[in-house]
């Protein structure tokens, strides 16, 4: 279903049908098509659509804490993480550190993983679905802390999965300050 938001001040009174204004809580809406929608949009009574064009969805997780890789973590070569700082709309997962889109749309993300005391090169893959899209490398040899960072906008079909796998190296001595945040630019 389509949705037009309008300014606050309609300027269309009169009867409401598909193509006039519906005030819902103080709000102009000009609803376009009246299917009833599969994707997360709330259906009335009447059958009509009606999705927010408001709705926001964003996560961002830390690492808090300095813990060598579980045995999970060394099986999947997920990188986990043990805080959630925001996570507007429930769609990141803490115990999988798998983000879930909600809708097809362009999402944006970024990671930013520390190595502490490691003398090896790291690789941080983004996965999206299984596959890599971009990864980051940190190999100095002699720094005590260094980071993976990297960013892209993604466009995401609803039910798509993102996270993060460290394709290269290990995480020994931790990873704390570690990083990893998405948001929904715009859904389509």
């Amino acid at each position: 279903g389509l949705l037009l938001l309008l300014p606050a001040a309609c300027p269309v009174v009169g009867a409401q049908n598909d193509t006039e204004p519906i005030v819902l809580e103080g709000k102009c809406l000009v609803v376009c098509d009246s299917s009833p929608s599969a994707d997360g949009a709330i259906t009335s009574s009447l059958g009509i659509s009606v999705r927010s064009g408001s709705a926001k969805v964003a996560f961002s997780a830390t690492r808090s804490t300095n813990h060598e890789p579980s045995e999970m973590s060394n099986r999947t070569m997920t990188i986990y993480f043990d805080q959630v700082l925001v996570n507007i709309g429930n769609h990141f997962d803490l115990a999988s550190s798998i983000f879930v889109a909600p809708r097809k749309g362009i999402y944006s993300f970024s990671f930013h993983v520390v190595k502490v005391y490691n003398r090896q090169t790291i690789q941080v893959s983004l996965m999206q679905n299984g596959y890599p899209v971009i990864s980051a490398f940190a190999g100095d040899q002699d720094v005590t802390r260094e980071a993976a960072s990297n960013g892209v906008l993604l466009l995401m079909e609803r039910e798509d999965k993102v996270h993060l796998k460290l394709e290269r190296g290990n995480l020994m001595g931790g990873w704390k300050y570690s990083t990893f945040s998405g948001f929904l630019v715009f859904p389509l």
